[in-house]
């Protein structure tokens, strides 16, 4: 958010800037809190952005913590049934959906298919499970955005009266959300590929750092006096690393990182980073 209230305005127009100029950068509104969040490739990419705001468009903000962009992903295959049925003076809500969820490789985003027959859901009805389906996608168990889920729409039924597209997608969405939590979701996050390049003398600390924030080494290059030291390390590790690389070689050290996937997150530390208390289901 700007220092000043005042600068409400041309902070959303620097950063739409910034944003049409760099393709990493994305910018959303907290509907919560009507802040302005903008993501990037990591601390150092954001620390870059704000620094420009202020030299170039001349606009303080008071930054945020930055935050890990996780994501879930659905844990087993279910088969789930739903049933919404609302009446309320007037008109009421029927709609009643029998599906099978199952987890997809990573990538490949939502798969929505329907295999209802003989007008069980009349036609015009299916589009609204779908939309029901990704708003369901915008928030799973643990908080963040679901991936890489197919969706088969099996049976259902509906209602002459009651039924209605917004019964529908209402349906979807519940039904979705009961489904994630039954069937337990994965909590992904997302992987660096970083380059560090240090003089020879200090690569055994730079390894040694890196293995320390669950890095994985995939290998060392020489370039006359310096080694390039590459790593897969997850990005939540990597907040401050620029600070402690200068630590560690006396500033003789430089890195590059850019994302390359998303990874399951250690049991040991999905509780520590989910935005809720997530239930425990049997059967």
């Amino acid at each position: 958010s700007p220092a000043r209230k005042t600068d409400t305005d041309r902070l959303s127009h620097a950063i739409s800037a910034l944003v049409s100029e760099d393709p990493t950068l994305s910018l959303r509104t907290n509907p919560e809190t009507g802040e302005m969040v903008v993501s990037g490739m990591g601390e150092l990419h954001l620390e870059i952005v704000v620094d420009r705001l202020k030299r170039e468009f001349g606009v303080e903000v008071v930054a945020s913590a930055p935050q890990v962009a996780y994501r879930e992903t659905l844990a087993r295959a279910l088969d789930f049934e739903h049933k919404l049925v609302k009446q309320t003076g007037g008109r009421g809500q029927f709609a009643h959906i029998i599906f099978r969820v199952e987890p997809t490789p990573p990538g490949t985003g939502l798969e929505f298919e329907s295999q209802v027959v003989g007008g069980r859901i009349p036609k015009e009805f299916i589009p609204a499970v779908r939309k029901g389906v990704m708003e369901a996608m915008n928030e799973g168990p643990h908080g963040f955005p679901v991936v890489d889920l197919k969706f088969i729409l099996l049976d259902g039924s509906f209602h002459e009266v009651d039924s209605s597209e917004q019964a529908f997608r209402n349906c979807a969405a519940q039904a979705l959300r009961e489904a994630l939590k039954r069937a337990g979701t994965i909590v992904l996050e997302p992987i660096m590929h970083v380059e560090v390049a240090v003089p020879e003398i200090l690569v055994g600390a730079v390894v040694g750092d890196l293995a320390s924030r669950r890095g994985k080494l995939v290998g060392l290059e020489s370039k006359g006096s310096t080694v390039v030291v590459e790593a897969r390390v997850p990005l939540a590790e990597l907040f401050s690393y620029a600070s402690t690389l200068r630590s560690l070689t006396s500033g003789r050290g430089s890195f590059t990182m850019r994302f390359e996937h998303y990874a399951p997150l250690p049991e040991s530390l999905a509780s520590s980073v989910s935005k809720r208390a997530v239930p425990s289901y049997t059967g």
